[in-house]
């Protein structure tokens, strides 16, 4: 499968920013520093995404076998989530720690009032967030610094950023002035909707690459008659097609010779060798070369906006903006091994995890609030969800063969209560937080891929860190099947994080209640 972001994706969307009232403001994935100090970094998280634009496609790309998911960085937490006590932490440049006060309220930030009624009417904020609180003042105040800003899921970076943008528009001046990439179509199209909600009282033009009216567009979509040009102060899309955008053709649709400012979100996949480090690159040298043959082009300011960094992306970020940029950062949030009893369960046959479920976690995890049980493959996800539908438990499953409005209605049932069980492939390991998901079940433990071969200790770590969330207890059940891989990649994976997996015997009730008890649940 050829990857979407060669391709011109989309179709375009130009129109007056205007209010979306369903929507509600969040941030991206997940949460937390990455872990490459800590496990293997998992190379790619974002699979081709295929289909006719039509919104009815696979929600996720393929994985390296057929039937395996991605994590869907689109699925994100709803609302702010900020931990108590959390502190941001900066590496300020120059004299600018000195100049550059925290601001305590939106007003602090010089804001025009058309920017503050969509704040705090449209958006209904109060007051900025810890990071927003911190990174706003460099970034909207001269000589517009570069900034690398890392926060875990929910702390406000898509606020941050889209106001950002929105700020250093000149309503007078019809041309693109800002640019936000995103890796996938679904974030491009969230971050857009976050926007137009920020921005419905200002007279802000916008162009988003994913746009729904457009069905997410085809390739070339709307840019490809002789002398389109593309005007709107604000643009939001994915690499490829921004690329054809900025560079096809004689005179390309869209000029960048008056960008002011530049936006990576989910930056560390953007400037990852195995995702968008060579596409994101050109886009730069492209706006970079069109500024430096131009007279007075105002100069670009990048900022890149991630909630994780590995350590070969943060080397690789002072290429593109330089040693001079300012950092700032929350600390990681420690939920995974601290908080979390992990357990073992070593079942004879494969089959038999189902009666652990049926018959000793479940009736548990009704009471002790909502479960994500995580299998490898889609066929594994649609098997169990009738497995156990058909014994009258109450549950619902999500997998990359649904179609986007299919999974949102999954999350919305869940996220709400009305599903107390969730069956999920990778698509949902990270990024998703609900607050009463006390128990994780890996069904198999974590591959790299999902290639059943390789331990995987930073899925792992993402995929039972949905329960425990916020200072939450939590606990995480480990199904494998003795004589099997399954042994050998979770005994890894607990030898690689040094903390020890208790085995729990598969068919004693009392056991699962014991551990349960211990883990604060029961």
């Amino acid at each position: 499968m050829s990857s979407w972001a060669d391709a011109a994706d989309e179709e375009p969307h130009a129109q007056v920013v205007a209010p979306d009232p369903g929507f509600k403001e969040s941030d991206p994935p997940p949460p937390g520093f990455s872990a490459s100090d800590e496990g293997a970094h998992n190379p790619s998280l974002i699979e081709a995404q295929a289909g006719s634009g039509s919104g009815s496609g696979s929600a996720a790309g393929a994985g390296v076998e057929d039937g395996v998911d991605k994590p869907d960085i689109a699925l994100k937490s709803e609302g702010l989530q900020e931990e108590e006590g959390e502190e941001v932490q900066a590496e300020v440049r120059g004299d600018a720690e000195s100049i550059y006060k925290a601001a305590e309220t939106f007003e602090d930030l010089g804001l025009s009032k058309e920017l503050l009624e969509g704040l705090y009417s449209g958006m209904k904020f109060q007051a900025p967030s810890k990071i927003q609180a911190r990174t706003l003042p460099l970034i909207l105040s001269p000589p517009y610094s570069n900034i690398v800003a890392q926060g875990h899921n929910g702390s406000g970076k898509t606020t941050c950023f889209t106001l950002s943008m929105l700020s250093r528009v000149d309503v007078g001046e019809n041309c693109p002035q800002a640019l936000c990439i995103c890796p996938t179509r679904e974030l491009a199209m969230q971050n857009y909707k976050v926007m137009l909600k920020m921005a419905q009282y200002t007279s802000i033009t916008s162009k988003c690459t994913a746009s729904e009216e457009y069905g997410g567009g085809g390739r070339g979509a709307g840019v490809e008659k002789a002398g389109a040009s593309i005007n709107e102060q604000v643009i939001i899309g994915t690499p490829g097609t921004l690329k054809n955008w900025i560079t096809s053709g004689r005179k390309p649709p869209l000029d960048v010779t008056n960008l002011k400012i530049l936006v990576f979100d989910e930056a560390d996949q953007m400037l990852d060798a195995n995702n968008f480090k060579d596409m994101s690159l050109r886009i730069i040298k492209a706006i970079e070369d069109k500024k430096n043959k131009a007279k007075g082009a105002p100069p670009l300011q990048i900022l890149l906006f991630s909630a994780t960094f590995s350590d070969v992306v943060k080397e690789f970020t002072s290429r593109v903006v330089g040693n001079d940029a300012h950092r700032i950062w929350l600390p990681a949030s420690k939920l995974s091994l601290d908080v979390i009893k992990q357990y073992r369960v070593v079942c004879p046959r494969e089959e038999d995890k189902v009666d652990v479920l049926k018959e000793r976690i479940f009736p548990l995890a009704e009471r002790l609030g909502q479960c994500i049980i995580f299998v490898r493959t889609r066929p594994a996800a649609r098997h169990l969800h009738n497995e156990l539908a058909n014994e009258g438990h109450k549950c619902t499953s999500i997998h990359g063969d649904q179609s986007f409005q299919e999974r949102d209605q999954v999350v919305k049932e869940f996220r709400d209560g009305t599903t107390k069980i969730l069956i999920a492939t990778n698509v949902m390991a990270r990024g998703f937080d609900v607050s009463t998901v006390t128990l994780v079940v890996n069904y198999e433990p974590p591959t790299v891929n999902g290639d059943g071969q390789t331990p995987d200790p930073e899925t792992y770590m993402h995929r039972i860190g949905r329960s425990g969330r916020f200072g939450r207890k939590g606990a995480a059940f480990n199904l494998v099947t003795e004589h099997t891989k399954q042994v050998d990649v979770l005994g890894a994976i607990s030898g690689h994080f040094q903390r020890e997996v208790k085995d729990v015997p598969f068919d004693d009730d009392d056991a699962f209640e014991e551990v349960l008890k211990e883990a604060g649940l029961a």
